[in-house]
């Protein structure tokens, strides 16, 4: 699980072997091994032996704004793993075994992007599965374009970028079209969120991204060294290419919220240009996106935590790259 410690006046820090967190006038005892990583946003605070007993557990603390984009985080000062990997990131990039290998993440999300559709016209009127099946038939005639697309990535990175835009278009048009009607929004839009369903999925996706890049780090992979996307100052691009078949796990959190009418108005607040999520709504989605990433999955003949599978799968990434 991910600790997070967003309410102002919260203070952690080391309790024999174990973090206890105090917040409004409340103590939490919580076990390392339940830890994966701790988010703590402004105004809260935490000793120096809660950041050993995190380091020493292999538990990334991470300083997150008001929007949950990362600001600074607290990691090891050893590297963890062999350059060699980084070396072979750096070669990929000028070979067209970069684009296959961002051509099969950006395949995987659009599975994923299509799964989700398909799931949610379930139970669905007739005139709404209809739109679902014609917008499924349309998404999967622009991956076709997208598989027969080769070259080295310079050549055809506008032509991936511009398949994978029109896709996510599409994508987040049928989600739009499923969600209560109250909460339809039109397209993505960021700082600010210009909707509800954007601020929550914006938060979501800030959290990902730490998830992501924490697993990078430990598989010996590079945040900064990117394929898809290029190279600017303090760009994780890397990270950027390999979040897409993750960000599915986002929407379905989200989505169902809409669904089940978790979602209040009084969970944001009102900010120049749009809405931005306050604490009420930060706690309702952290808590389902917990539960969301401790469910079990079967993964190469084994159960593991949907949560871990991001970390294996950036093992076999960095694993397959020095294997060459």
């Amino acid at each position: 699980m991910q600790l997070v410690i967003n309410t102002y006046g919260s203070y952690l820090h080391r309790d024999k072997g174990c973090f206890e967190l105090k917040s409004d006038g409340e103590k939490t005892k919580v076990s390392t091994k339940k830890v994966d990583s701790i988010l703590i946003t402004t105004g809260a605070s935490i000793s120096t032996d809660a950041i050993k007993l995190a380091l020493d557990n292999n538990i990334e603390i991470q300083f997150l704004d008001q929007h949950g984009r990362s600001v600074g985080k607290v990691w090891h000062s050893k590297l963890g793993s062999t350059t060699y990997i980084r070396r072979r990131q750096l070669e990929i990039t000028e070979t067209e075994e970069g684009t296959e290998l961002v051509k099969e993440w950006i395949l995987r999300k659009i599975d994923n992007c299509i799964e989700h559709l398909n799931d949610l016209g379930l139970r669905r009127s007739e005139e709404k599965k209809d739109y679902v099946n014609d917008l499924v038939q349309e998404i999967k005639d622009l991956k076709n374009k997208l598989k027969r697309t080769t070259g080295m990535i310079d050549e055809v990175r506008n032509s991936l970028m511009g398949y994978e835009g029109n896709i996510g278009r599409k994508y987040f048009a049928g989600l739009s079209y499923l969600i209560p009607e109250r909460y339809e929004f039109s397209g993505r839009s960021f700082r600010p969120a210009e909707d509800e369903f954007n601020s929550l999925l914006n938060y979501g996706y800030g959290v990902l991204y730490s998830k992501v890049e924490k697993a990078c780090i430990i598989a010996g992979l590079d945040p900064y060294v990117g394929i898809l996307h290029t190279d600017d100052y303090n760009k994780k691009s890397f990270v950027f290419d390999v979040i897409e078949p993750y960000r599915h796990h986002i929407d379905r959190i989200v989505m169902k919220l809409f669904s089940r009418k978790k979602v209040r108005k009084s969970y944001f607040d009102e900010i120049h240009g749009g809405v931005t999520l306050n604490e009420e709504g930060k706690k309702l989605l952290i808590k389902n996106l917990n539960e969301y990433f401790d469910k079990r999955i079967r993964y190469d003949g084994r159960d593991i935590k949907i949560n871990d599978s991001i970390q294996y799968d950036l093992h076999k990434i960095a694993n397959r790259l020095i294997e060459k």
